[in-house]
């Protein structure tokens, strides 16, 4: 048994939603349970938490491995979007109609994140030019042999290796040499501490995006699925990530996906909530991956 943590939620959340959400980062499932394995913010140790929801506004976590429960419990809720008090969003989607409508779709539905910068830019580097599913065995295997491995409520979950095994690393089983050079330069900027997410969240977006590009294999597209979906902001709005662009046109009744333009002067109504409307309206596609 692990160490117990309670988490408050402001706003409307849903646990079953978050464990629904299925994206690059993990397979959506079903039940009431979330279950987390992943490499703590600082990159030194593994953590691993069971998640429940007792209450509406309560979400209890259960700690396992040895690292503090405290700081696995903020980076718990970080990783569902339970950090920030949500009031504000349930109150935008009363006065917006589009955004009510995807809210209404999914209540209590909140974006789901990579557990961090460092975990989001490898699975960048994995998934490029690669089938997601093929890439996703070869992530789990290799979190499996070389990361860490915890019983989490009766079920094995493993958490990628650490910055310090990937560069220990010579070769991974599936992968061609250049992505394993590639995840060293990933590896190696999170031992720099260039990719601590509470640092990079507290800076431009724009900024941090131009800054990851300067790792090999990261191009714009992955910079932003970064800034956007790892850091935990709510207000960075993915303009040319085609999904949404086909999404919001077809909630529209539109043909033709919108223009990069033309969503961000639809989204300036959505501020300073336009992550998580462009999140919702995502997923309010049949079977989609978020």
């Amino acid at each position: 048994m692990g160490t117990f943590v309670d988490i408050a939620v402001g706003g409307k959340f849903d646990l079953r939603r978050s464990i629904g959400f299925g994206f690059g980062q993990r397979d959506a499932e079903q039940g009431d349970v979330l279950r987390l394995a992943f490499c703590l913010d600082g990159y030194r140790t593994h953590a691993a938490a069971a998640v429940t929801q007792p209450t509406a506004d309560v979400l209890r976590c259960e700690v396992f491995g040895d690292a503090d429960p405290d700081a696995v419990a903020a980076h718990v809720a970080r990783v569902i979007s339970v950090d920030v008090d949500g009031t504000g969003y349930d109150e935008l989607g009363a006065h917006d109609a589009l955004v009510g409508r995807v809210q209404a779709q999914a209540p209590g539905l909140r974006p789901v994140l990579f557990y961090s910068a460092y975990e989001a830019l490898l699975w960048a580097v994995l998934s490029a030019r690669r089938p997601e599913r093929q890439m996703a065995q070869v992530r789990d295997r290799m979190a499996r042999t070389d990361g860490a491995v915890f019983d989490v409520a009766g079920r094995e979950m493993a958490a990628v290796p650490l910055p310090e095994r990937i560069l220990a690393l010579e070769s991974i089983d599936g992968l061609p040499e250049v992505k394993v050079h590639r995840m060293h330069g990933v590896a190696q900027a999170a031992l720099d501490g260039r990719l601590d997410t509470a640092t990079l969240r507290s800076r431009p977006a724009v900024e941090v995006a131009a800054e990851l590009q300067q790792l090999e294999g990261i191009g714009p597209f992955y910079a932003m699925l970064t800034t956007v979906r790892a850091l935990g902001h709510t207000d960075e709005l993915a303009a040319t990530e085609p999904h949404v662009l086909a999404a919001t046109a077809r909630l529209l009744s539109r043909d033709a996906p919108l223009t990069s333009d033309e969503l961000t002067a639809l989204a300036e109504s959505w501020h300073p909530w336009r992550t998580w409307v462009s999140v919702a309206i995502r997923a309010s596609e049949p079977h989609a991956r978020r």
